[in-house]
């Protein structure tokens, strides 16, 4: 079966996932739209294909599904007027800033019978899920810690930081999210610490740079998370999971496994060096599941449920570091 496509964002991960689907055998990239129209002409002509109004996109009936890739404060009314016009939706973290929105969003997507699938594309990554399938294999038994160290090689704009919604809501929302996908149980406490010690604009925008949160459930299990928008070594994306009968870890990425040794010492490629070249087949993966779904394959996705209780945790962490309690979590 093949699922045409409509694109809504030509930016950085817009043309991420247009390449992924043009270049799929199961999908077909038909049409895409942007605030900014020269940005959709541009997409539109690398792929040979129609740049449109948001209007025009949603109304295509040889359109299957909808990709929402634009700026978070549109994520929630566009996926509306997708599910509205009876297109399956993938729509990238997070849907929006407000729990409350994102509620009240969900509640169209499920009146509409449609499809959403939401951008964690991390329980994608083949070292992180196969951490997942181990444990539900029960190699190490229960799990008891699990820690996960997450660091962009440097600090966004400042500009970007001031519109993110936080680094709790941007960056460590992911992690959050690999936190429910690795301890097996929600969450019922948290709490964080935050600094600016990167760049002293992201402080005077009211944001951090460097973090930790540390969450628990209601048997015990702990996870802690650990985050800095500078890592000098390259994008660092650990995670690690010690249970009752052994540990599993997934370390990071390289270029290639090569080690050099000589009188200077061990010499090793870096990490690579972003998100884009480090979760690559994650973002390959994840389309692959989106099209199953679409499909109407039971297949393993993270929904909109998991992306408001993904939110909640983000909103948490934000107001732990700001008052500094321990948050109990509904």
């Amino acid at each position: 079966m093949m699922i045409s496509i409509g694109l809504i964002g030509a930016g950085r991960i817009g043309k991420l996932h247009a390449a992924n689907i043009a270049q799929s055998a199961n999908t077909e990239l038909v049409a895409v739209t942007d605030f900014a129209p020269e940005a959709a002409e541009a997409l539109a002509g690398d792929y040979g294909i129609k740049a449109v109004s948001a209007e025009d996109l949603m109304a295509d009936p040889a359109i299957d599904a909808i990709f929402v890739c634009s700026s978070t404060d549109t994520h929630a009314d566009y996926t509306e007027m997708a599910v509205k016009a009876g297109k399956h939706v993938f729509c990238e973290k997070p849907v929006d800033m407000s729990s409350d929105r994102i509620r009240a969003c969900l509640k169209v997507v499920e009146a509409s019978g449609k499809k959403l699938m939401i951008g964690f594309n991390r329980r994608f990554d083949p070292n992180f899920a196969a951490v997942r399938a181990r444990i539900e294999a029960g190699e190490i038994g229960d799990v008891e810690l699990v820690t996960i160290t997450s660091r962009d090689p440097s600090a966004p704009p400042v500009e970007y930081v001031k519109r993110s919604g936080g680094l709790f809501r941007d960056m460590m929302i992911h992690d959050l999210d690999m936190a429910r996908f690795l301890l097996g149980e929600e969450p019922v406490t948290l709490f964080a610490r935050g600094s600016s010690l990167v760049d002293a604009g992201i402080g005077e925008a009211g944001d951090v740079d460097t973090a930790v949160a540390v969450l628990e459930t209601a048997s015990g299990k702990i996870c802690q998370i650990s985050n800095s928008r500078r890592a000098t070594y390259g994008y660092d994306q650990r995670i690690e999971v010690h249970g009752s009968k052994g540990m599993l870890s997934a370390g990071n990425c390289r270029a290639t496994t090569v080690t050099l040794a000589n009188s200077n010492g061990y010499q090793i490629d870096p990490s690579l060096d972003f998100f884009l070249e480090r979760y690559g087949e994650a973002f390959r993966k994840e389309l692959e599941a989106f099209v199953k779904l679409c499909e109407g394959e039971a297949v393993s996705i993270p929904t909109g449920e998991d992306g408001l209780k993904a939110q909640l945790l983000a909103d948490a962490a934000t107001e732990s570091v700001k008052d500094g309690s321990l948050k109990a979590l509904s």
